[in-house]
């Protein structure tokens, strides 16, 4: 290598690694094995938190509806009655950071548990509300729903977390055949890049697969 070379190579630019954002840890680092939560896991919460006298309409109905529809947390708490259509099954959904927007067909479960949380709190503007009243409860009221009910429900605390939800809708939809620009538009990912990790996840790519034994 000519000495001409070697100055070019030690001009070269290093590009500097980043550093991850701030309180933000990996998966592992959380010791959570995977990213999303499977059907039958969300039913199970959604089941244990049903079981509640005094709020469990309002927990099953939330933790269903962070899934079904993929919300993040904030899109969850300011979610309004106005958005919901309960005669037609519709949500429009209302997403934040930059993600577009979209209508989803509201399934049977889901629209029994709005029903009766309508006719619990009829006088209300927003679906889920604080004790102070008609306005949204913070974040931190859904985080702390799903620790308690992943523990009442048998679950490790460490799987069961909100974004795990958002995964799950993910997972879900690419695990039953949906395209991957249909779920990015279900997720209102602006960047397709965002949405192919679930087919990623997916095993439907390896379902031809046999194994036999060797001859």
């Amino acid at each position: 290598m000519s000495a001409a070379n070697v100055v070019r190579l030690r001009s070269m630019p290093v590009e500097p690694v980043k550093p991850k954002p701030p309180g933000r840890r990996s998966n592992a680092e959380h010791g959570r094995t995977r990213p999303y939560l499977t059907e039958a896991e969300v039913l199970k919460l959604v089941s244990a938190a049903r079981k509640r006298s005094r709020y469990g309409v309002r927990d099953a109905a939330a933790i269903l509806l962070a899934y079904r529809h993929g919300l993040r947390v904030s899109e969850l708490v300011g979610l309004q009655w106005s958005q919901i259509d309960l005669s037609q099954g519709r949500l429009a959904v209302s997403r934040l950071k930059g993600s577009d927007d979209s209508t989803h067909p509201i399934q049977g479960d889901e629209l029994r548990l709005l029903r009766q949380l309508r006719r619990d709190r009829p006088e209300t503007r927003h679906v889920f509300v604080s004790e102070r009243g008609d306005v949204p409860p913070r974040r931190e009221w859904f985080n702390k729903l799903l620790a308690r009910t992943a523990i009442e429900a048998g679950m490790p605390p460490g799987l069961v977390h909100p974004h795990a939800l958002r995964h799950g809708t993910g997972y879900k939809l690419a695990n039953d055949g949906a395209d991957t620009r249909s779920i990015q538009l279900y997720l209102g990912h602006r960047q397709i890049q965002h949405t192919v990790r679930y087919t990623k996840l997916s095993e439907r790519a390896f379902a031809g697969f046999k194994w036999r034994p060797s001859s």
